[in-house]
């Protein structure tokens, strides 16, 4: 069974963490089920915000400024248990001040940052307009398949799992 980590650093919002978990569960579901025989053992989401965001993605990225999400995939270390090790570095302001699409909300902006993170640790590339639009429609088709519920609270105190 995959665990799923929820590290709130960001203070721009208040995430309903229970929710978050409960969504990122659903999708690594879905992404496992694209590598049959792999074992999945543990991702860690983290929640940032653009400040946060930035330092990682140059790190990792060599770019500079903020982003959406950020994915690392690492296989174990010798001795440890078998499965795939992953950590999504999510960027929660940018999932509240994107642009609205009609019917789009917050919430579903920040799901698709996640399913987004999940489809990457699937191994999927978009680093052509082709693959960015299968990932896209994959991505689509698995938040399709979800009841999604309010990842955003609109209290003032931030929450962390």
């Amino acid at each position: 069974m995959i665990h799923i980590h929820i590290h709130n650093a960001q203070r721009t919002a208040r995430v309903d963490a229970a929710a978050l978990k409960r969504l990122a569960l659903a999708l690594a579901g879905f992404a496992q089920a694209r590598t049959p025989g792999e074992t999945w053992r543990e991702v860690s989401v983290h929640l940032l915000d653009d400040a946060g965001i930035a330092p990682v993605n140059a790190a990792i990225m060599a770019h500079e400024g903020a982003t959406d999400v950020i994915t690392q995939r690492y296989e174990p270390l010798p001795g440890e248990p078998d499965g795939l090790l992953g950590e999504l570095f999510v960027n929660v302001e940018r999932a509240r001040s994107a642009p609205r699409r009609a019917g789009w909300t917050a919430d579903r902006e920040l799901a698709l940052y996640l399913a987004h993170g999940f489809d990457h640790l699937t191994g999927a590339d978009d680093g052509t307009p082709a693959e960015r639009a299968r990932m896209r429609r994959r991505e689509l088709s698995w938040l399709g398949r979800l009841t999604l519920t309010p990842l955003f609270k609109t209290a003032k105190i931030a929450c962390e799992v």
